[in-house]
């Protein structure tokens, strides 16, 4: 989603369905996580082939130790989103369903109920992509940022949100001091 401040009206240009009322549930690590993220990996290899330039996991279960979601995010590197029918119609027939559509990003979900997957398609080298990375990176380098991040997550886990975006949004100040701490904004990292 984008960096300004969210509204109802904004996310419903956005999702797909719409807003949908969450409440969000941290599961303790699971050691599984890596394996779910790697047998996804591995068909979407088989779906996209070289249309996907990268695919990496993201999100809190791509951090050992962290709790989490039970939700493999994965972002897979797509030369331009915005050209769905060069990808979107072989995703949605392996069982991907479209939910976020913005320029430059896709989001689908599959795996519902018991092993959901959020997938991001963006451009490999789009700075939503990078930062992604770096903020994962971080939290698996850093046990000070980890810790930091996990009782965020949790201060905010007692209540209903009118959509998961809001909570994403919620976080969001402490997600950009880590990613700050990781030198995301120097020209190294913004390709400068």
């Amino acid at each position: 989603m984008s960096d300004n401040a969210l509204t109802d009206e904004t996310l419903a240009r956005l999702l797909v369905r719409g807003p949908r009322p969450v409440r969000v549930q941290l599961a303790e690590y699971d050691p599984q996580w890596p394996a779910r993220f790697e047998a996804r990996a591995v068909e979407l290899r088989r779906i996209l082939g070289d249309r996907a330039r990268l695919i990496e996991q993201i999100g809190s279960t791509s951090v050992p130790g962290l709790a989490a979601k039970p939700i493999i995010d994965i972002v897979v590197g797509i030369d331009d989103p915005d050209d769905e029918p060069a990808y979107l119609p072989d995703l949605e027939a392996a069982g991907y369903d479209l939910r976020v559509r913005e320029p430059q990003h896709r989001c689908l979900r599959i795996g519902e109920p018991d092993e959901p997957v959020n997938l991001h398609c963006y451009p490999p080298d789009h700075p939503e992509t990078r930062k992604y990375l770096v903020f994962r990176d971080r939290l698996r380098a850093d046990e000070a940022d980890r810790h930091l991040y996990e009782a965020t997550k949790r201060s905010l886990t007692d209540r209903e949100w009118r959509d998961i975006n809001y909570y994403a949004e919620a976080k969001q100040p402490v997600i950009d001091a880590i990613l700050e701490r990781a030198g995301w904004g120097s020209s190294l990292l913004l390709g400068g």
